[in-house]
């Protein structure tokens, strides 16, 4: 099936939990999240999401400088908060990453490298999420825990098949393509599970996830919620869970869904989970507002470029192993006729990088 299908399904998906939620709790849940934050709640947000998304920059720094590519903390960052921003603004929730990916890619000269760089980076974070909630759901008492012990056959044979299931499926395209495979597995070892690499990644990766937890206690308690830590632990780590299903509308559906049945199972009110899940996702939005401005600082200097000045440089390189850092540059002028000027008094007008 097309792309442009998936992405329909994705974002009616998203907006017809928001639907549903609606139905079922009315518009007061959503507006009470939007009446309970001010400017210190928002300035805090900003604070933690500042702290968060530095050290996914630098994540991303591991493991790009990992399989070979160059990135600065600087750039890193300012490509994250863009990134962040339209992630929050545009259906999908992962337009922005897709952005970054490519755009670092171009300007390295291997695309496909630039990209496996972000989903690695994006995977660290991602299994650093699902162990810990894991781990978490199943110790702490939580609704989660209740359906697991009431269901528990039933979820473990779930699981088994899925699992099952994920394996065929591997060994499958392992056969169909082995180079791909050999590929991909060298570049998690150099990426993510090197020795240089893997602290690092592993230290931003439990750092972000903490401050992604802040974020969300910070929200349930401007919410009135005074309930203990280790009680909303399990739900609140499941609405991030929940985040990581591409059923949403800009990061919106499935986390409003999720928190109103958590809380509502846990014998709290569903509406102030509703409350909970609008004010986080107010707060992590004042947190990717950078990113707007790195938008317009970007989409201004690219309508002052001249005519015929390329928006990235074009960077040429062979192939060579993912953990190669050696590189050399050098830089050739290309000459490009002005529309009234002889060819002898032709200038550079532009210059392209070629890495060897």
């Amino acid at each position: 099936m097309s792309r442009s299908f998936w992405a329909w399904v994705r974002l009616l998906g998203g907006a017809g939990i928001i639907a549903l939620v609606l139905w079922r709790l009315g518009t007061g849940a959503f507006l009470d999240g939007l009446r309970v934050l001010d400017a210190g709640t928002l300035t805090l947000a900003f604070g933690i999401g500042v702290l968060t998304t530095v050290l996914s920059a630098w994540r991303w720094c591991l493991v790009a400088r990992g399989l070979g590519l160059r990135l600065t903390l600087r750039d890193a960052t300012a490509d994250y908060y863009q990134a962040l921003f339209l992630n929050a603004a545009l259906p999908g929730g992962v337009l922005g990453d897709v952005g970054r990916a490519v755009s670092h890619g171009r300007e390295e000269g291997d695309v496909g490298r630039g990209v496996r760089a972000v989903v690695l980076e994006r995977t660290a974070g991602q299994v650093v999420l699902l162990v810990v909630g894991g781990a978490v759901l199943v110790t702490v008492p939580s609704p989660v825990s209740a359906l697991l012990g009431a269901h528990g056959p039933v979820v473990a044979v779930t699981a088994a098949s899925a699992a099952v299931l994920a394996l065929g499926l591997f060994l499958l395209v392992k056969r169909a393509r082995r180079g791909a495979v050999r590929t991909g597995a060298t570049e998690i070892r150099s990426g993510l599970l090197a020795r240089r690499n893997w602290p690092g990644v592993l230290f931003a990766s439990a750092v972000v996830l903490a401050g992604h937890l802040a974020t969300f206690l910070v929200a349930a308690r401007v919410a009135g919620n005074g309930t203990s830590l280790l009680t909303l632990a399990p739900m609140l780590l499941l609405a991030l869970l929940a985040m990581g299903i591409p059923l949403n509308v800009g990061g919106w559906g499935p986390r409003e869904g999720v928190l109103a049945w958590a809380f509502g199972a846990a014998g709290l009110s569903a509406e102030q989970g509703v409350t909970i899940a609008v004010a986080y996702g107010i707060c992590a939005f004042v947190a990717a507002a950078p990113g707007a401005i790195v938008v317009a600082v970007r989409a201004a200097r690219k309508l002052r470029r001249p005519a015929g000045t390329p928006a990235t440089p074009l960077v040429v390189r062979p192939a060579t192993a993912a953990s190669s850092p050696l590189r050399t540059r050098i830089i050739l002028p290309v000459r490009t006729p002005g529309p009234a000027q002889p060819a002898r008094a032709h200038r550079s007008s532009a210059r392209e990088r070629v890495a060897v």
